[in-house]
């Protein structure tokens, strides 16, 4: 039988690490393939902030034909200068939702405050956490939280 498996893609925290770390950007036609690879997709969501421009439509819309459901939220920018578009709680919420219907959760992020959530979903729903981060910039406590930790590196990179 067939494992299920949901995808979830944290695209702002996939791409500054990668830009930090690497100098590269995500090859997200690899890590579809790492990730759903045998599996059965019940659910994928790609997370990122919306600023208008061009270029990110393409990415959002290569983003959708690769398999993902586009998730955006506006980018704002504060009067002091500080920007907001993140998207954690919006995540953990999809994720609570989807856990219990699927054998798996990828949760392609490095951001330490999912370590908790994967904590609760694998003791909840018994389902495994397989996390893609970007290793140097990936919290350890998500690392520990996982089943399996994936490092973004090689051949999950363009160029």
């Amino acid at each position: 039988m067939t494992s299920t498996v949901a995808v979830f893609a944290d695209v702002q925290n996939l791409y500054y690490t990668a830009r930090q770390a690497h100098q590269r950007n995500v090859d997200y036609n690899a890590l579809w393939a790492r990730a759903t690879g045998g599996r059965q997709v019940v659910a994928a969501h790609a997370y990122a902030v919306e600023r208008g421009d061009e270029k990110q439509r393409q990415f959002q819309n290569i983003l959708r034909a690769i398999g993902f459901n586009v998730k955006l939220k506006p980018f704002l920018q504060r009067a002091d200068g500080s920007a907001k578009g993140d998207w954690d709680v919006g995540i953990t919420i999809d994720i609570m939702e989807q856990a219990p219907s699927v054998d798996r959760v990828v949760l392609a992020s490095g951001d330490g405050d999912f370590a908790i959530l994967a904590d609760h979903i694998r003791a909840r729903h018994g389902c495994q956490v397989e996390v893609y981060g970007v290793a140097p910039l990936t919290a350890a406590a998500l690392m520990r939280a996982a089943d399996d930790f994936i490092p973004i590196e090689g051949d999950l990179l363009l160029g």
